[in-house]
């Protein structure tokens, strides 16, 4: 029999009846095991990555998201003009490194670190400021020594054209303050100073960058908003969050209506570590930390605070004392009212109520370590909720909720399609949009709207934001925040989270603060301009 005739014995027969071939499972079996399984599994999936494919398009161009520009940006493109800029750091704890760091100035043993552990390129690549850090003030010798060793270092994003200027100690930020040599401030003390600080900096006619909390008390906020208003300095308050490009596509989201009418905004902060509850006066392996009374000058720390004897616990944890700053509020809930503030615009809300406890850390503290905040804005016809707890590390997100369709944003945007949507019922009803996986995402990555987004993509997603990506580059956010700052005050112009935002941040966070230790319900009078 001829190799033809062979083949053909195997070829299965037309059913007569019905017109369909007629083929054994014995016949079936061998057929398939004579394929490529990859070739077979392979024509399936590439089938299934074109229609996936044509379902994404179809997607966004019903959302005319097909029309929306990514922003450009000059990031890392030439070297700022101008004059250089000569910054004092008041406070050069943990937060003072990190924000020296984002400016191009690092610790020797931290440039050593990050080279053996392959991240030193990153940092050398971040793009040079034309800055130079000419003053340390610092009540803790130990930290200062720091400081001056860090601002001296000479291995410097912009190499050999980054200045050598001195950098001098100062005892008192008053002297700082008072040198002309100075052009501006970065307060990056704890929470109790940054009100008198900021007034008596922008007194000085220093530009100011301040670390949150904005201030602990009404008459605080208010002194401080004046005194920034009426010298003119640039202000810019420490949430860098919100400089990820991720933001400026929910923005763009938002204005196009893809949610529909936003009614509840939900946001959450977990931690479950005793770092994380802001116990920190122990090393790795439960030693002390340094400091003592002879090498931290604590009546200068303490400041307008009550007197309490020296204690590396108070000076260590002082988040957990209400001497200090106002506990979850003002250290996580304020990056989350700036977050949804920077996107709707909020303001200060109508009514505060605060609830919580001190449920698990029992170590003498007065902050509570789980607590919820509910705003409400009653002429938006929204509400704001938080829910803060620091014996759980569950993720949540950070979720805006709206008739048509609820976004999530952590680090990446998210958007689900609400199943009883007016907007997108037709496309709920014909299949193409799914309510029970995300219509949308955006992942600042990869640079592009995507229709269809991963499990992987979603834990990510729940994170929180340290980097961002620009022009395929990961970029430091504290980085870009900073040069923001710095681009106003040599160009003109406010930042993101100028004196308005900050004004309205430190209000709303003085009224939740005082809902929760007066346990009450909190009003704005919007007439009058103050808590009631």
């Amino acid at each position: 029999m001829s190799d033809f005739e062979d083949k053909k014995k195997n070829i299965p027969e037309k059913n007569s009846e019905s017109g369909k071939t007629k083929m054994s499972r014995r016949t079936v079996v061998k057929a398939l095991a004579g394929l490529p399984v990859l070739g077979l599994f392979g024509h399936q999936v590439l089938k299934k990555r074109n229609y996936d494919l044509e379902k994404r398009q179809a997607v966004i161009k019903e959302l005319g998201l097909d029309t929306m520009e990514f922003p450009a940006s000059d990031y890392g493109t030439g070297k700022p003009g101008g004059d250089l800029i000569r910054i004092g750091i008041i406070g050069y704890g943990s937060r003072g490194d990190q924000l020296a760091n984002s400016l191009g100035f690092m610790h020797p043993d931290g440039v050593k670190s990050r080279h053996e552990r392959g991240t030193l390129t990153e940092w050398l690549e971040q793009e040079y400021l034309n800055v130079a850090i000419t003053g340390i003030c610092e009540v803790f010798d130990l930290h200062a020594e720091n400081g001056l060793a860090t601002a001296e270092n000479e291995i410097r994003p912009g190499g050999k054209d980054a200045p050598k200027i001195p950098v001098k100690r100062y005892k008192h930020y008053h002297e700082m303050l008072d040198d002309k040599d100075i052009d501006a401030v970065i307060i990056s003390t704890p929470d109790h100073h940054h009100g008198q600080m900021t007034v008596d900096a922008a007194k000085a006619g220093k530009h100011i960058y301040c670390e949150k909390s904005v201030a602990l008390t009404e008459n605080e906020v208010n002194e401080l908003y004046s005194a920034v208003k009426d010298s003119g300095v640039v202000y810019q308050l420490g949430h860098q969050i919100t400089q990820n490009v991720l933001y400026q596509q929910a923005k763009e989201i938002i204005k196009r209506d893809i949610l529909g009418k936003i009614t509840l905004v939900e946001t959450a902060s977990n931690r479950n570590t005793a770092s994380g509850a802001w116990i920190r006066h122990l090393d790795s392996e439960g030693h002390p930390r340094p400091g003592s009374e002879n090498t931290i000058d604590w009546y200068q720390w303490l400041g307008n605070a009550p007197y309490a004897p020296f204690s590396t616990d108070r000076f260590y944890n002082w988040t957990k004392y209400f001497d200090y700053n106002t506990g979850l509020i003002g250290q996580l809930f304020t990056h989350e009212y700036d977050s949804v503030n920077q996107l709707l615009n909020l303001g200060i809300p109508k009514s505060v109520n605060s609830s919580g406890g001190i449920y698990y850390w029992k170590d003498g503290r007065d902050m509570a370590d789980l607590l919820h905040i509910v705003m409400e804005y009653p002429d938006r016809e929204m509400t704001l909720l938080y829910s803060g707890n620091l014996a759980s590390s569950r993720r949540r997100g950070r979720v805006f909720m709206g008739h048509d369709a609820s976004m999530e944003i952590g680090n990446n945007v998210i958007i689900y399609a609400d199943r009883n949507s007016t907007r997108y019922q037709q496309g709920i009803e014909s299949g193409l949009i799914s309510p029970d996986s995300p219509m949308i995402s955006y992942n600042p990555g990869a640079e592009q709207i995507d229709a269809v987004t991963s499990a992987s993509e979603r834990y990510y997603a729940s994170r929180g934001l340290t980097t961002t990506t620009i022009n395929g580059r990961r970029v430091d956010v504290t980085h870009l925040h900073l040069r923001e700052w710095i681009n106003c005050i040599r160009e003109g112009g406010q930042p993101s989270v100028n004196i308005e935002m900050a004004y309205d941040e430190g209000m709303a966070c003085v009224m939740a603060h005082l809902a929760y230790v007066e346990n009450r319900v909190v009003e704005w009078d919007e007439v009058n301009r103050k808590i009631i």
